[in-house]
Formats: structure tokens, C-alpha cells, sequence
């Protein structure tokens, strides 16, 4: 099987690495199974150099378009026009996108347009929120994949809920595809880089902090929400030190409405191994990634989410994760009293076997449902 594997951001090369790294397991094992890595370059990171897939063990790309920072529109239509040209070069039996970024509906539309079958890890997740570029595009590359690999119970019952049949055999029989609960392939991932973490050098030790993110658009286009939050940050910053690794968006965006969060510890943004270091040795995490709230779970830390909705209902329902959206007094009294469910040894999302079941189950030509 030749599989034609597109990616476009740093945490989906962290995401199918994991996958990367079983696929190659497999070939030494005997199982006929080839994976070339597209790179679109829709986002620009610096830290992605060849160091950067040394460290963290993960392929190099095989092909680098050098799209991004475009209009969704744009980057979507040059993508798609260089994905296909790959395409009919390497002529694929199967073709891997990762999440809902412009690259994974880019890679996905090109494939279905050449009748070459589509998988999509991390299929089946909503927020509910249109207004999400993510959302359109998680939900336009599930409608038209082949195999839909789950991280979660929710996911799937989304996938039912649109149409989608799940289980028995002629999953077909509606025009969608395969649906199959495989795990979190980002569980994989942290618990595989839990050992190879690195306290960022910036920092002096720390006994007990909490660690901050904020970079989604919906609060940092928005000066109220951007304020409020900010604000909610500097009064926990009076019981306990907050670190702020700071997004170049965020940055931007407090520097141009005059604000700058006092007592708070800031840092330029870290790579993922500094990232897991954090994740690893903070009290809490407050944020807005998507992500990032899972990593919480992942690490035993709670988490405090400045988000109105989020796709990982599973936390929340399950108290690991409090939405506030960008309420400053919702959000001190989350981390004032809020009782947090500690018990994160819950089978949320597949236990760090997730890329094995994905691989498996390609390695078997889909003969079987037995992914373990």
C-alpha cells in the first residue's frame, strides 16, 4: 500500500509522528506499506528545521509546497492544485489528512476528486461553531472520507447523529464512510516525549506554577474579551505564578489596545518539548487551544478553558475541564474553588494506543475490526 500522508502545522507533525513511527515498525515487520509526507508550509514555523524532526524522531517531509500566510481561500485553492499534482505522480492507493486545518481539506478535496480513498485522524469532533474555519473543515473532509478514525465516544456518536453508520457491514450502504474508534493519536505522542522534555532555559526553577496560553482569534481580534481575559490572568497571578508562553498574534494584539499583564511571567513561545516540560510541572493550565486542554488531562493537570464551547465535551463533562469563555470572574472562581475531578486515569482516549490501532487496521486492508 503506497499512502500519501498531508500535513500543514507543527502539531499535526507531532500528531502523525506517532503514526509515522508504527508505520515504519510495521514495514520491518513485513507489512507492504510505503508513506510519503506532503508538507504544504501552511504554517510558517522557524522551529521546524532539520533539527526539529531529529529531535523528535519524526520523517522529514517528501514534498514542501511553501503555502501559507494567504487568505483561507487562497492557500485552500493553491494546495489543492499542487496536492493533485502529487498525486498523479505518486498515484496513491490511500491518502492521510490529520485534524481540520486548510491543509487537511485541501489534501482531501484533491483525493476525492481523483477517486483516491481518504482517512481522517481525528474524525467526528464538533464544536458546534460555524463560524470556525476548523469546523467547516473537519466537517467537509469527514463527509467525503473513506475511513473515519475517532479519538473519543462523542466523535462517534456526532458521526451517527449526521448520518453516519457505525458498526455492522455494510457501513456503505449510506454513501459515508467507515467509522472506527481508534483513540487520541496526541496521547501517543505525550506519552512518548514525556521523557525527552526540557525545562525552557529562560526559566529559573519553579515550585508551583500555572501555565497560560492564548492565541485564538475569537478573543484576540475581540479588545473586551482580550481585556477581561487578561485580566482573569493577573488576578491569579496574586496566589500563584502564571507563566505565559506569548503567541506573536497575542503579543501584537496587547501591544496595540496599551496592555501589558502585570506580575505575569512571559516568554517567547516554546517548542513542544519545552511545551511538555510545562504541561508536566505546572499546577493548572488556563487556555484557550484546543489542544492544549487535552495535554492538561493527558499530564493530570486541570484546566480552566477561555473558550464559550469546545470539541473535547468529554472534560468538561467529566470536570477535568471548566469552559469560562472570556468571563474575568467565572474564570478567578474556577481557579478559587472550583473541585476538580483527579481521577485522570480514566479511559478517555485510547490509552497511547491509538497510532498502533490506526496502523493495524491499514496493514489489514480494513479486512478486520480488531485494532488492537
Amino acid at each position: 500500500m503506497k499512502l500519501v500522508t498531508v500535513l500543514g502545522a507543527r502539531p499535526q507533525f507531532i500528531k502523525a509522528g506517532s503514526v509515522s513511527r508504527h508505520i515504519m515498525k510495521k514495514r520491518e515487520n513485513g507489512c507492504d506499506i510505503e508513506e510519503i509526507i506532503v508538507h504544504t508550509g501552511q504554517h510558517y514555523d522557524r522551529n521546524m528545521s532539520d533539527v526539529f524532526f531529529e529531535e523528535m524522531k519524526i520523517p522529514r517531509p517528501d514534498y514542501y509546497l511553501g503555502i501559507g500566510g494567504k487568505s483561507h481561500g487562497a492557500m485552500t485553492g493553491q494546495m489543492l492544485e499542487k496536492i493533485e499534482e502529487i498525486l498523479l505522480q505518486e498515484r496513491p492507493d490511500l491518502l492521510m489528512v490529520y485534524g481540520d486545518t486548510d491543509s487537511t481539506l485541501a489534501g482531501a478535496l484533491a483525493a476525492v476528486k481523483l477517486h483516491i480513498p481518504i482517512a481522517h485522524v481525528e474524525a467526528g469532533l464538533r464544536s458546534f461553531n460555524m463560524n470556525m474555519p476548523e469546523e467547516i473543515n473537519r466537517i467537509l473532509t469527514d463527509r467525503i472520507s473513506e475511513i473515519l478514525f475517532c479519538p473519543t465516544d462523542s466523535a462517534v456518536e456526532n458521526l451517527k447523529t449526521e448520518g453516519f453508520k457505525v458498526g455492522g457491514s455494510d457501513e456503505r450502504a449510506t454513501g459515508f464512510g467507515k467509522v472506527l474508534k481508534v483513540g487520541d493519536v496526541m496521547q501517543d505522542g505525550a506519552m512518548f516525549y514525556r521523557s525527552f522534555a526540557r525545562r525552557p532555559s529562560v526559566l529559573d526553577a519553579m515550585n508551583d506554577f500555572v501555565l497560560c496560553t492564548i492565541h485564538r482569534a475569537e478573543n484576540t481580534d475581540d479588545d473586551f474579551r482580550l481585556r477581561n481575559i487578561v485580566e482573569a490572568i493577573e488576578e491569579v497571578a496574586k496566589s500563584v505564578e502564571v507563566v505565559l508562553p506569548l503567541h506573536p498574534r497575542t503579543r501584537k494584539k496587547l501591544f496595540d489596545i496599551s496592555i501589558t499583564p502585570r506580575n505575569v511571567t512571559i516568554i517567547d513561545p516554546v517548542g513542544y518539548l519545552e511545551m511538555i516540560w510545562l504541561l508536566d510541572n505546572c499546577s493548572l493550565v488556563m487556555t484557550d487551544s484546543g489542544g492544549l486542554q487535552k495535554e492538561a488531562f493527558f499530564f493530570k493537570k486541570p484546566c480552566i478553558t477561555f473558550r464559550d464551547e469546545t470539541e473535547w465535551i468529554e472534560l468538561v463533562e467529566n470536570q477535568f475541564n471548566i469552559l469560562v469563555g472570556a468571563d474575568k470572574k467565572r474564570a478567578v472562581e474556577a481557579f478559587e474553588n472550583a473541585q476538580f475531578n483527579r481521577d485522570f486515569d480514566l479511559p478517555l482516549y485510547g490509552g497511547g494506543k491509538a497510532s498502533q490501532r490506526i496502523v493495524n487496521y491499514l496493514c489489514r486492508n480494513g479486512v478486520t475490526d480488531e485494532l488492537d
